[in-house]
């Protein structure tokens, strides 16, 4: 009779030559099979693309809305009749990575002279708003008695751009998933009023192309809004935007830097710093596209196409994060950290206007 070791000893070599050869010896096979992943997304991507093409529709129908703005409505609209765990791998992907795509494809109707002249341009404004946003948060902070942790990534948050810099705060500071969540929330629910707001604020003061652009760019919390209210107003007010925006995003390195060592000092949180976890590295791709339009590699028609795509692109992001959008869970967290966002966005966004106005930019 054969020994049970060795009986134990075969079936685990079979175990292991039907996994080298393919054969799934899980449970569930479909775990770590990234065909199922591809799969998973595809009814999310669907319902995105379709309500794009409406939006797309829409908005040249309506150009004084914008497609984006048509977007994000037709998916917070969907969104109150069906909520499908189907769907939200897909929805999650397109809110962020097609996001991305689209900014990257931006980049091919973009001079890198233009780029550069406009983002040292903005410097200024943006030392003023960044200044202001951090002091409103540091006050409101104090006034309303939130805990420091909140009230750092909500200004992190506003100040830079939106979600992305609360992730890369988050673990210099030692944040908790709560803090995060309510953060985030408060970010999220400013970014959606954006996208109609700001549009109508713009025609309301009769701004310029310029002034818009640089407001809309150094002003709304998220890459994703920032795009969406800046094409929402118009095609050239929105590559101003897209070149301001991506220019105070890079300001997630420094600030998260000096963070880990302010907070490794006081004994508070991570001295850890990740430079690529910190770094936006999409913006690489926007640089490249520039260049290779300025450079004139890249032909005419073939940029235009590019471009064509990736406002479609940001379209389609749009209704998915209208898709994953829930008013009640955002206003679920608390009267204090909506107040906190609140102040610090209204003051971001009226020291952007002063201080275009004394520079002559409105």
């Amino acid at each position: 009779m054969r020994p049970l070791y060795r009986s134990v000893s075969i079936s685990n070599e079979l175990l292991k030559m039907k996994s080298e050869r393919g054969y799934s010896i899980l449970k569930n096979p479909t775990q770590k099979n990234p065909t199922h992943r591809w799969k998973g997304l595809v009814p999310g991507l669907l319902l995105t693309v379709i309500l794009a093409v409406l939006a797309w529709f829409c908005g040249h129908r309506v150009p004084i809305v914008g497609a984006p703005v048509f977007g994000i409505l037709f998916g917070m609209i969907v969104a109150l009749f069906v909520n499908s765990p189907a769907l939200r791998e897909g929805t999650r992907f397109a809110s962020k990575r097609l996001l991305q795509l689209s900014v990257v494809l931006l980049g091919f109707e973009m001079n890198m002279r233009n780029v550069l002249a406009v983002g040292s341009e903005s410097l200024v404004v943006m030392a003023f708003t960044l200044t202001a946003a951090f002091l409103s948060a540091w006050a409101m902070q104090r006034v309303l008695r939130l805990d420091s942790v909140t009230a750092t990534l909500i200004g992190v948050g506003t100040a830079i751009c939106g979600g992305s810099a609360i992730a890369a705060t988050a673990p210099v500071i030692s944040a908790k998933e709560e803090d995060i969540a309510h953060s985030i929330s408060t970010i999220f629910l400013f970014n959606i009023a954006a996208v109609f707001i700001f549009p109508a604020l713009g025609h309301l003061m009769g701004m310029g192309d310029q002034g818009f652009g640089i407001w809309a760019g150094t002003a709304v919390n998220d890459t994703s809004s920032v795009l969406a209210a800046g094409y929402a107003y118009s095609d050239a007010a929105g590559k101003l935007a897209t070149i301001v925006k991506l220019t105070r995003t890079l300001m997630i390195v420094p600030i998260t830097f000096v963070l880990a060592l302010y907070t490794a000092r006081a004994g508070e949180g991570s001295s850890h710093f990740s430079f690529s976890k910190a770094f936006p590295w999409f913006v690489l791709g926007f640089v490249a596209a520039s260049l290779l339009h300025t450079s004139g590699i890249v032909s005419p028609e073939i940029s235009r196409s590019l471009t064509v795509s990736g406002k479609f692109l940001i379209v389609s992001a749009m209704a998915a994060i209208g898709l994953n959008t829930h008013i009640g869970k955002l206003l679920a967290n608390g009267l204090r950290p909506i107040l906190m966002g609140l102040v610090c966005w209204v003051v971001l966004a009226g020291t952007s206007l002063i201080v275009q106005h004394f520079l002559g930019l409105l």
